[in-house]
C-alpha cells in the first residue's frame, strides 16, 4: 500500500536530499538484497561488513535514487512484513532512532496485520484469502497513511462499518465502528512479575512488577463517557511509570511525574487512579504501569554441585505469607544444558510431583494449585547423564554449574501490588444498568533462581 499524501510530506521535509520510494518490484528486490535473503553467498561490504551489526529491525534500503531508511522489516514465518515510517524532521544526520514516533506506529501495524495473517500459515488457500481482505482491513486502519486501530483482527472485512465522515461530529477517529446491544464493560488488570533471584550473600536479588490494565465497553453511542479508577489498599507502594492510552480524556498530572528510576519520597502520588475516557470500539489497553513492591511472591534458592559423573540438585521454595496461596498453576521447570539425556534420577519432593520431559533434558516439578499450610517446598535429587547428542538443548550461558530453574504460575483474582478495580465506581453515560465485570490476575515472567553454587550473570552486584 502506497500513500503518495506521505511521500509528499516526506519530499516536504527533506528537499533535495529526498529519496523517492522506487516501484514496488524494484523496492522488493532491494529489500532482500539487504536482508540477505537473495545474493548472500556474494560479500557486499556495506552489507555484510563486521563493523555493521544490526541490533533493530530497522535497516537502510539502497536503492539507484538512494539509501532509503528507515525501513522497518522482519521475517516470521516465511513472510516478511515491511513499511517505510514518516521522519518528520529532516533525515541529515539521522536522528536517534527513539525519536522517531512513526517507526513504533509502523511496527505496531506490522505486529497487527501480523496477528491477523499468521493463524492461517498453513492453510494455504485460508491465508490468501485474508491477504486479499487486507487492502480493505488498510483502509480502515489506516486510511491516510497514519495507523488509527493497528488491532487488524477486529476489523470487519467489509466495507459495510466504514464510514465516510462520522455520522456525528462528536464521534473520535478511534471509534471505528457502532454497536447495537446491551451496554457492557470488561476489565482486566495483568500484572507480570520478573525476578531474579541469586542467595548470594554479594550480589542483590532483583524483581520488578508490571501492570496493564484492558478494557472492551461495549456501548452504543458515538461519543460513550467512560469514568474508571483504579485503587490500591492502605500503605500499597504506589504506581509509577504510568503510560495511558490516547483515548483518556483528562488527568490528573500527578499522576504522571512517579518514576521508579527516582527515589520514593512523601509527596508521590498515590491515588486514587482516575480515568475518564471515550473508549475504542475494540479491546485496548487502558494504561500500562510499574511498581516497587517489598518483596517477590516466591522466595527460593537453587543449589547444583557435580560430583564425579553425577550432580547433585537442591530446590527450595517459600511463598511469602502475603501472597494469595490459591495458583491456576504453579511449576518450576529444571533445565540441563550441554549435557546428554538424563539416563538415572532419584530424587524426593516435598510436594506436588517431578516428571521428565519427553527428550530427556529437562525435569518439571508440578506443584499445583496451592502451597502446603507451611507455604514451604522442597526438592533433592541425584542426576547422571548419557552421551549428548545434537538434539540436545545447548546454551551458551549455561556452561558448567552455572544454571537456573525457572517458576511458571498464574494467581487469578490477585495483583502483587493490590491494585484493583472497584466495579461499582466505574460510570458509564449509557441508557440502561451496564454490566460492568472486573478481574485481575498475577501472572510470572522470566522468574530465575540462580545456581548460588556457581557464578551467574548479574544485573549488578552490592
Amino acid at each position: 500500500r502506497r500513500y503518495p499524501t506521505v511521500e509528499l510530506r516526506a519530499e516536504a521535509f527533506n528537499g533535495s536530499t529526498h529519496v523517492a520510494v522506487p516501484s514496488d518490484s524494484a523496492f522488493l528486490r532491494a529489500l532482500l538484497f539487504e536482508l540477505r535473503l537473495v545474493d548472500d553467498h556474494v560479500f557486499v561490504e556495506h552489507r555484510d561488513t563486521c563493523t555493521r551489526i544490526n541490533h533493530s529491525s530497522v535497516y537502510s534500503v539502497s536503492t539507484d535514487s538512494g539509501d532509503l531508511w528507515p525501513v522497518l522489516a522482519f521475517q516470521k514465518s516465511g513472510l516478511i512484513y515491511a513499511c517505510l515510517p514518516l521522519v518528520e524532521e529532516p533525515l541529515e544526520p539521522r536522528p536517534p532512532l527513539l525519536t522517531v514516533s512513526g517507526l513504533s506506529q509502523g511496527l505496531a501495524l506490522l505486529l497487527g496485520i501480523m496477528d491477523y495473517i499468521s493463524p492461517s500459515r498453513k492453510n494455504e488457500a485460508e491465508m490468501n484469502t485474508k491477504i486479499g481482505q487486507l487492502r480493505n482491513l488498510l483502509i480502515q486502519a489506516c486510511p491516510l497513511g497514519t495507523p488509527l486501530n493497528t488491532n487488524i483482527r477486529s476489523l470487519g472485512s467489509s466495507f459495510e462499518d466504514i464510514q465516510e465522515m462520522p455520522a456525528d461530529k462528536d464521534q473520535p477517529a478511534w471509534r471505528s465502528s457502532s454497536y447495537r446491544g446491551k451496554p457492557q464493560a470488561n476489565v482486566c488488570i495483568t500484572e507480570k512479575v520478573k525476578c531474579m533471584q541469586y542467595d548470594q550473600r554479594d550480589v542483590v536479588d532483583t524483581w520488578q512488577v508490571y501492570g496493564a490494565v484492558n478494557c472492551k465497553c461495549d456501548i452504543e453511542g458515538s461519543a460513550p463517557k467512560v469514568n474508571l479508577t483504579l485503587n490500591l489498599p492502605t500503605n500499597a507502594p504506589p504506581l509509577q511509570d504510568i503510560v495511558i492510552h490516547h483515548c483518556v480524556t483528562s488527568i490528573d498530572p500527578a499522576m504522571l511525574m512517579s518514576f521508579s528510576a527516582e527515589p520514593l519520597d512523601d509527596s508521590v502520588y498515590n491515588g486514587p487512579y482516575k480515568f475518564p475516557f471515550i473508549p475504542p470500539s475494540e479491546s485496548f489497553n487502558l494504561c500500562y504501569y510499574t511498581s516497587q513492591v517489598p518483596v517477590p511472591p516466591i522466595l527460593g534458592c537453587y543449589q547444583l554441585i557435580e560430583e564425579g559423573s553425577q550432580i547433585k540438585i537442591t530446590v527450595n521454595l517459600k511463598l511469602h505469607e502475603s501472597i494469595k496461596n490459591s495458583f491456576e498453576y504453579c511449576e518450576a521447570r529444571i533445565p540441563f544444558y550441554n549435557r546428554g539425556p538424563i539416563a538415572q534420577l532419584e530424587y524426593k519432593v516435598t510436594y506436588g510431583q517431578l516428571d521428565l520431559s519427553r527428550e530427556k533434558s529437562l525435569l518439571v516439578w508440578v506443584i499445583g494449585q496451592k502451597f502446603p499450610k507451611s507455604l514451604e517446598v522442597s526438592l533433592t535429587g541425584t542426576v547422571s547423564f548419557g552421551t549428548a547428542g545434537k538434539e540436545h538443548p545447548t546454551d551458551y550461558v549455561c556452561t558448567g554449574n552455572t544454571a537456573y530453574v525457572k517458576l511458571y504460575f498464574r494467581i487469578p483474582d490477585f495483583t502483587l501490588t493490590g491494585c484493583y478495580v472497584d466495579q461499582h465506581s466505574v460510570q458509564i453515560s449509557a441508557p440502561g444498568k451496564p454490566k460492568i465485570t472486573a478481574t485481575r490476575e498475577l501472572i510470572s515472567s522470566d522468574y530465575y533462581l540462580w545456581n548460588s553454587k556457581a557464578p551467574a550473570p548479574m544485573v549488578y552486584k552490592a
